[in-house]
């Protein structure tokens, strides 16, 4: 591989954009499950994402992008009728067959509890 094939297939260089996550695995207190979908956008260092599916009838995440790492807030409604928001920081790692993972690690902002979770591509 040289440089510039590392360089591509770096987590730093993944763009977010236009990806589809599920999730996979998830801390007990975390309401996010394989049925839910997060849609993500990037430019360039500001990420975005809207998700629903599972326990979560809609919610969004705002934030920021350094390298293989982000930095964001979320926001969302629960199929209870209830709203929760925190705060998440994420690694990006390129899985073997080109999809990403995100490897999380959150705090609830609007009850006591954090956690941690991973997020994969789907398709």
């Amino acid at each position: 591989m040289t440089t510039a094939d590392a360089a591509h297939h770096s987590p730093s260089a993944i763009d977010l954009d236009g990806r589809v996550f599920a999730g996979v695995s998830n801390s007990p207190t975390g309401q996010v499950s394989g049925a839910t979908r997060f849609r993500y956008h990037q430019d360039d260092p500001v990420v975005w994402a809207e998700y629903e599916g599972g326990e979560v009838v809609l919610g969004f995440l705002v934030g920021t992008r350094t390298g293989a790492r982000l930095h964001f807030r979320y926001v969302h409604l629960g199929v209870d009728g209830t709203t929760a928001s925190g705060v998440c920081d994420s690694r990006i790692e390129l899985l073997g067959d080109g999809r990403v993972r995100l490897h999380e690690s959150w705090a609830w902002e609007s009850r006591p509890e954090t956690g941690t979770s991973v997020v994969e591509e789907i398709g």
